[in-house]
């Protein structure tokens, strides 16, 4: 990895509730306690890496803007909503917006199937089917530019796996 490489993390929300209408659904108890645990573990990655902060934006869904609050005050950042980053939106959509912004550090709060299809483009240059993203499930990249094929995880991590 060079130095001009960007960083990506992308993060699927808590455990939500069931409910209708779909964007509407809210975080669980257990799923807070899952946000609280990856942000902890996030804020210290971060305080640890040399750069500004990362820019963090979520999906327009309350379960997302619930996760992407709670990041936030882990790492000190404000939300910003990102409309396109919904359950069913295009990774290829996703894809464009990223080439055209200038942070060198996003995070991104999102859904499945999204968050599955977008990492698998992003690494493979093509969603077979997305890779499986657990509640709060976080995925690290870093590319050169982001295209098809271009970026390189850095790494995954859950709540499960974090004390």
């Amino acid at each position: 990895m060079t130095d001009q490489a960007q960083r990506l993390w992308l993060m699927r929300h808590g455990e939500a509730g069931p409910g209708r209408p779909d964007d509407q659904r809210t975080l669980t108890p257990h799923g807070e306690q899952e946000v609280a645990k990856v942000g902890a573990w996030l804020a210290a990655q971060i305080a640890a890496q040399p750069g500004s902060p990362p820019r963090l934006l979520a999906s327009p869904y309350r379960r997302a803007q619930q996760t992407a609050s709670r990041l936030s005050a882990a790492l000190s950042v404000p939300v910003e909503t990102l409309p396109l980053i919904t359950p069913d939106d295009a990774p290829e959509a996703v894809i464009d917006w990223l080439v055209e912004q200038t942070d060198e550090r996003l995070i991104l709060v999102s859904h499945m199937p999204l968050v599955g299809e977008l990492a698998e483009t992003l690494v493979d240059g093509r969603s077979a089917r997305g890779v499986g993203f657990p509640t709060a499930g976080l995925a690290e990249f870093t590319a050169p530019v982001w295209a098809k094929g271009c970026a390189q995880l850095q790494r995954f991590v859950h709540p499960g796996q974090l004390t």
